[in-house]
This record gives structure tokens, C-alpha cells and sequence, in this order.
């Protein structure tokens, strides 16, 4: 599927067919290439030559990206290549900052790069950068724009659906014609866009939406100010319901809900399964939010670099879960969100591994966990 051109390194090479017949087996399912190592076959792709991984995170505010993502990202490249070596770098939110890391890597003579950007925009010079020098470059959670040689994401558009599919059950009565608010993403992001577009196809033509709003880099703090705002703006008690396209952006609109005194909170969305969106929703201050699993796109990611950085061109990855597609002219590999109601915090986070119940159900929650049958 995902195909590079030879890149005019100094590196070892097997022969053409047998390197694309390696890679099939190595990116088939998971944990491919350790079982074909322990039976005595070849392991993954396996060249002498172990790529230098360059991956580049957005920020720090969204806790999953160095809380899931980035330990996945580099656990999963130490599996698959062992001698492969990792240069790590978070933006903390600057566009300016990860210019200037992408930079650095290039200079460094990183093989390949994992790339989640700031803003996609304003990165496109650096991704041409990259292909200039022969560096292909993987765009993670987020379509980066320029000469991209692959992207593995979640579906961020069914993921707007779900949102709002999920938002019109809890408002109910309210979900004909009821006003909402909608605090958006940043509109530099393109994943912002696909979420915004999935939910207004549901949204548009049921309920009124009084107030839309961008949120620069995803700051909560913004969507506290908006959402302060459309309470000033709105009253206090016309709010039937409030689509955040995040949990960090939840988080912003339920402070600015509580320190505005709306009472009954209204049913608000969220995604990413941050562990204090788990508690808000338990609480009954937050109403869903969408847990897409880490590891199957940081498995899909780490594989994809390194056949990249070896310069095997890939003939197919198949990860568990995982949809080939192509997204704006990139071969990418897309998986599907799945929503969190208090109801099924236990089937999904839970049981998925992502948290345990003595995590969410902290002494403060604990009576609310109870109310939710999360008791060990």
C-alpha cells in the first residue's frame, strides 16, 4: 500500500521482492514478527540498517500524547527493531517550537520522522523540507500538509458523528429544536475540520446552534473564556446542550459552566478518553466522550517509520482494527472510534486496558462510582 522511492542512501538492501515479501508478513497483525522470530524465520523487515526515528509531539495539554502515545510509539519501535534509535520532541503548543525541532531533526540526519502537528498549515514548508532531503515523514492523529509519505489516524469525521448522535440522546425533548453551542477545534487542524463536518451533519436542521466557536491549539483555557462568553451572551438557562470537540476542551466548558452557576449542567461531549473526562462523566459533569485505542494506531505507526526509514517500500500494512484509505491524495490507515456513556465506562476504557476502576474511582468520585456500578 504505502510505496517510497529508493532514496540514494548508503545502506544495506535485500532484493526487491524479498524485502516486500518480509514486509507483508511483519505488517500483517500484530506481533507478526516476533512469533517468525521465535519459529526460526526471518523478523520483521529486518535490513542491518536501524533507522534514527525522529517523532514530533504537538503539546502537553492533551495528556495523551505523552501519557499513551509517545511510550506506545517508542515501545513498539523497540519490538520491531531493536538497534532503532528515537529523538523525541514536544512543541508545547508552539508552532514556532516544532519548526524548529523538524529543523533540528532534519540537520541531525533522523531516517524518517513521526510528525502529530501543531498547526498543518504552517508546517507544510518543514514537511517539504523533509522530502527534499529524502526523509520520508508519517503524519500521526493529524494530516500535516505537504509531500506526506503516509497517515494513520482515527476517523474524524464518524467521530464528529458520534459526538453528535450522542449529544442529541441526552438532550432529549430538547434535541428539536434546542439551542446549542459548539466549541470547536483549532481551525489549523485538520482533524478540527472532519470533527466540526461529522457533527454539523448530524446537528444541522435539529437543533438551533446559537454560538460556534474555534479554539486556538486546543487550549482549554479558551474554551473556558468561549463558554463564559455564551452564558454572557445567551442566559444562563437557554444552553440545552454544548458539543466540545475534546475532553481538554470539556474540561474548559464545565469550569466555565460552574463558575457561571448553570444549573443543571447541560449534556456536553468530548473525546480522547482523558482520565478526567472518565471522572467528569462518572460525576455526571460531563456527558460522553470517545475512546479511540491508543495502541493499534502507534503499533501502525511505528511499523510504518520503520519499513520507511529502512527505505522498504511497504506493500501492505494491515493492523488490527485498522481501514486502508486515502485521505486528501495519502495513503493512510484509519481506525473507528468508539463512544463512553457513564453506562459503559466499564465495556470500554475499563476493559480495554486504558484505565482501571481504582484509578477513575478516587475517594472523591467514589460515591458517584458506586451510583455507576464501578466497584471492583
Amino acid at each position: 500500500m504505502f510505496r517510497t522511492k529508493q532514496r540514494g542512501r548508503d545502506r544495506p538492501r535485500t532484493a526487491p521482492a524479498a524485502a516486500a515479501a518480509a514486509l507483508a508478513v511483519a505488517l500483517v497483525g500484530c506481533g507478526t514478527a516476533e512469533q517468525a522470530h521465535l519459529e526460526g524465520g526471518p523478523s520483521s523487515t529486518r535490513t542491518e540498517f536501524t533507522p534514527r526515528i525522529g517523532l514530533l509531539l504537538p503539546d502537553t495539554h492533551t495528556a495523551r500524547w505523552e501519557s499513551f502515545d509517545r511510550p506506545l510509539i517508542e515501545a513498539r519501535i523497540r519490538q520491531v527493531c531493536p538497534g532503532c534509535t528515537v529523538d523525541h520532541a514536544n512543541a508545547q503548543g508552539g508552532v514556532a517550537t516544532q519548526k524548529q525541532q523538524l529543523d533540528s531533526m532534519i540537520t541531525a540526519g533522523v531516517d524518517v520522522l513521526v510528525l502529530n502537528p501543531v498547526d498543518s498549515r504552517a508546517l507544510s514548508p518543514s514537511v517539504a523540507k523533509a522530502a527534499d532531503a529524502g526523509i520520508p515523514v508519517v503524519s500521526y492523529d493529524r494530516l500535516a500538509d505537504g509531500p506526506v509519505s503516509g497517515f494513520v489516524s482515527y476517523d474524524g469525521r464518524k467521530t464528529g458523528r458520534l459526538q453528535a448522535e450522542a449529544l442529541l440522546r441526552a438532550m432529549g425533548a430538547e434535541a428539536d429544536g434546542g439551542r446549542i453551542v459548539m466549541v470547536n477545534g483549532d481551525p489549523a487542524d485538520p482533524n478540527a475540520i472532519a470533527l466540526e463536518r461529522g457533527a454539523r451533519e448530524v446537528l444541522d436542521g435539529r437543533v438551533r446552534i446559537a454560538k460556534a466557536y474555534d479554539t486556538d491549539r486546543w487550549r482549554p483555557e479558551i474554551a473556558h473564556a468561549r463558554m463564559s462568553g455564551a452564558v454572557a451572551a445567551l442566559g444562563a438557562g437557554s444552553i440545552d446542550g454544548v458539543y466540545a470537540a475534546n475532553d481538554g476542551l470539556a474540561g474548559g466548558v464545565v469550569s466555565a459552566l460552574k463558575a457561571n452557576f448553570v444549573e443543571p449542567l447541560p449534556p456536553v461531549t468530548g473525546q480522547d478518553a482523558d482520565l478526567a473526562a472518565i471522572r467528569r462523566i462518572v460525576a455526571g459533569e460531563q456527558y460522553m466522550t470517545v475512546y479511540k485505542p491508543f495502541e493499534p494506531m502507534a503499533d501502525a505507526a511505528a511499523e510504518m517509520a520503520v519499513a520507511l526509514g529502512r527505505g522498504d517500500p511497504p506493500d501492505a500494512i494491515d493492523p488490527e482494527g485498522g481501514d486502508e484509505a486515502t485521505v486528501r491524495g495519502v495513503p493512510a490507515v484509519l481506525f473507528d472510534p468508539v463512544p463512553v456513556t457513564a453506562d459503559t465506562v466499564r465495556d470500554t476504557v475499563v476493559r480495554g486496558g486504558m484505565y482501571t476502576i481504582a484509578q477513575i474511582c478516587t475517594p472523591k468520585y467514589a460515591s458517584a462510582c458506586a451510583k455507576a456500578g464501578l466497584t471492583v
